[in-house]
């Protein structure tokens, strides 16, 4: 099957070129430094491709391995949009509403005085257990998944603050999908996201065992900052199998970007509708307002899966001059302007360094809407 987005020149998707080059160059220049071994990024507009490359290696040990167009890059917080997507076709399917209780699809999940929490607490990180987790014997048996997630029990009463559920809220979402479905949750987003769309190839939550060869492995700096190191927990199969609902997918910058087209384009990408235009508008609302997310410091904005740009001073992610409709899980696509950013780099984000000046942004703006790329230390390190 050909991929759903076919290229465009960047002149005429109303890009700045000289903005694209820069971007480039500033990777490059990372890579140098040796900022991080790799990176991929891709820019679509209007349903075209207007950029995709990649950068530097893939695998540092036992030799370098150059990164390829079609090498994968572990997404982290990224794939809670894509779980969250699966819970978004349930709705349109009328299998529950976004107003339901968790509990009343996940039966056992009121233990600990959860009967109350909403699918909208759940996925705007409002549940009150962000700290919760399952054991790594439950990546695979989903039983034990099923039983874990029951058994979180709350830190503070759930809709009294908002604190991202690093964790947590994605494997309950995943649970409540396999509760629904009564389908492995990683074989329902395949089946009914992935596939419909066109990047069956590209994009993974639970990477099969034939594609591992082509996944990134993740690094983080030395203790004495000299070199990278290869990360202890990503780079094993069985993580990789695993496709953590909250941070295991795996995909190419372009299949992402592909993904937040679909999103743009009210559901539908390259004329297969996904979602309904209705839908995409709901779950992509500011449904925590300027409430300051407990973990991040600042308000989120959070949507249900994505988060929106809003009009505070500024929001991780989204840096200071995107535009107040502007979209993200750590990505970027901007209503309006039609326009996705994807990057993905070998680099641990919470290792990131953000000393790099700023790129300007790609779509010529007033400096009221100044929006859609812009910020190259935040864009890169994902």
């Amino acid at each position: 099957m050909p991929f759903p987005l076919t290229s465009g020149d960047p002149s005429s998707l109303g890009l700045d070129k000289q903005s694209l080059d820069r971007l480039c160059e500033t990777i490059t220049r990372h890579l140098t430094e040796g900022r991080y071994p790799g990176a991929q990024i891709a820019v679509a507009r209007r349903g075209k491709l207007a950029l995709v490359q990649t950068f530097g290696d893939a695998q540092l040990e036992p030799g370098r391995v150059a990164a390829r167009d079609e090498t994968l890059w572990l997404l982290y917080s990224n794939t809670k949009v894509i779980t969250a997507c699966a819970v978004w076709l349930l709705m349109e399917r009328g299998a529950l509403r976004f107003t339901d209780r968790v509990a009343e699809h996940l039966p056992g999940f009121e233990q600990n005085a959860k009967a109350d929490i909403t699918i909208v607490q759940l996925l705007t990180h409002q549940g009150g257990f962000p700290n919760a987790d399952v054991p790594k014997e439950a990546w695979e048996d989903h039983d034990l998944l099923r039983r874990a997630v029951c058994g979180f029990t709350l830190e503070w009463s759930p809709g009294s603050r908002v604190h991202y559920h690093g964790r947590a809220a994605h494997w309950t979402a995943a649970a409540m999908i396999e509760a629904i479905t009564k389908t492995d949750y990683r074989a329902f987003i395949r089946d009914n996201i992935s596939e419909p769309l066109g990047l069956g190839r590209e994009l993974f939550v639970g990477l099969p065992d034939a594609e591992h060869g082509r996944a990134i492995d993740m690094h983080e700096p030395s203790a004495d900052g000299s070199r990278q190191v290869k990360r202890a927990e990503e780079n094993v199969p069985e993580f990789r199998r695993a496709g953590t609902p909250g941070g295991g997918g795996y995909a190419t910058a372009r299949a992402m970007a592909a993904f937040y087209q679909m999103v743009l384009g009210g559901g539908t990408l390259n004329g297969t509708r996904l979602l309904s235009p209705r839908t995409i508008e709901f779950v992509t609302r500011n449904f925590t307002g300027d409430r300051v997310d407990g973990y991040m410091g600042m308000p989120m904005h959070r949507g249900l899966g994505p988060h929106v740009r809003g009009t505070t001073e500024t929001i991780r992610g989204l840096g200071a001059i995107a535009t107040r409709s502007a979209m993200s899980a750590r990505w970027h696509f901007t209503p309006g302007t039609g326009c996705r950013f994807s990057a993905e780099s070998a680099y641990f984000p919470s290792r990131c360094r953000r000393s790099a000046p700023p790129i300007s942004p790609l779509i010529p703006v007033t400096s009221t809407e100044r929006g859609a790329m812009a910020g190259c230390d935040y864009v890169i390190a994902v």
